[in-house]
């Protein structure tokens, strides 16, 4: 198991058995973001309830460039909002420039969510939170450090006393983060109006898109509201894998190239794909499942090679841009302190 993920586990345990909430006038979601009405409920953790001093200060932190060691590098790095949470560089260089092996996944819909990581191998927002702190090829921090040096910040202590009745610590970090990405909500693009009954939200090229789609057995794996299942699958992007996926945290010789489905949300706006961002367009990503794959041992028995028309691939392009929310985007970019 990846160092990093080993201290994910260790810590997220031990900050689940600390602290307690501050009874504080009541601050829900509907305050920063509306949660769409065809979503499924919104449910946040017991032990990590939303307030707005712990919504202000995961909203500070996540911009804060001081997580890097070279003070140059914030979570919006990485995810950035005119992007809608995500990249457009195949790998983003960590601090002093350092290159790990995957793309950066946009941060959407958090809140539904069951597991984190590309390999699904975190199971908590919370815990998720420290791998990035301490991979060498991201921010490449010491953890006590770097909380001793964001505790020296006075707004930052006064947000944690105010929202959980204690000192700035690991504990308040991970948690402040977390209620704040839970925030990040995209579900009013031209689909979702289409799924809420608007007939013309939808162009024809996009409905015969949604068509294609379904046929193609797209929707097997981006399902749902979510657009995605959330579980591990190999889909035939390479013959040998490097990165091995799912495998580093099973050791199951049948995950091996196996990640987790992404969601498809404004998925127009955050090439490059696949988990090393190795597919520079929507078209490429097409062209890669009509091929039907690598052929790879454990690839994904749905994975098949499939005649694509021109007409067939404009149709779908148009509903995969129909997924964009333009106004997720928009309110992320007024995230920035």
């Amino acid at each position: 198991m990846p160092k990093a993920i080993r201290h994910t586990l260790l810590w997220g345990t031990v900050l689940v058995l600390m602290g307690c909430e501050p009874e504080l006038p009541a601050f829900t979601v509907a305050d920063v973001r509306e949660v769409p009405t065809h979503f499924p409920a919104y449910v946040e953790p017991a032990d990590n309830p939303l307030n707005e001093a712990k919504w202000e200060l995961g909203r500070h932190l996540f911009f804060d460039e001081r997580f890097s060691a070279d003070g140059m590098l914030s979570c919006a790095s990485c995810h950035n909002p005119s992007l809608a949470m995500a990249d457009s560089l195949a790998v983003t260089p960590g601090s002093s420039g350092a290159l790990g092996v995957r793309n950066a996944p946009a941060l959407v819909n958090l809140a539904w969510q069951p597991r984190f990581h590309r390999e699904g191998g975190v199971s908590s927002l919370e815990a998720q939170v420290l791998a990035p702190v301490q991979e060498p090829t991201e921010f490449h921090r010491d953890l006590v450090e770097l909380v001793d040096q964001l505790g020296q910040d006075l707004q930052y202590q006064e947000w944690a006393q105010e929202g959980f009745d204690r000192p700035f610590d690991a504990y308040v970090m991970t948690r402040a983060l977390a209620a704040f990405q839970r925030t990040l909500i995209s579900g009013s693009a031209p689909y979702d109006r289409w799924l809420q009954g608007q007939a013309e939200a939808l162009s024809p090229a996009a409905l015969r898109g949604r068509d294609r789609f379904e046929e193609f057995e797209c929707a097997s794996c981006h399902q749902g509201v979510m657009l995605s299942d959330f579980a591990t699958h190999n889909t035939g992007l390479y013959a040998s894998y490097v990165d091995q996926g799912a495998y580093r945290l099973t050791f199951d010789s049948t995950d091996i190239g196996a990640f987790k489905t992404p969601s498809l949300r404004n998925v127009a706006l955050t090439a490059p794909y696949m988990f090393d961002g190795s597919l520079p367009t929507l078209e490429s990503v097409l062209e890669h499942y009509a091929s039907g794959g690598s052929g790879h041992v454990n690839q994904d028995e749905r994975i098949q090679a499939r005649a694509l028309s021109a007409r067939d691939r404009s149709d779908l392009i148009a509903f995969l841009e129909s997924l964009t929310d333009d106004k997720f985007v928009t309110w992320s970019e007024g995230l920035r302190p």
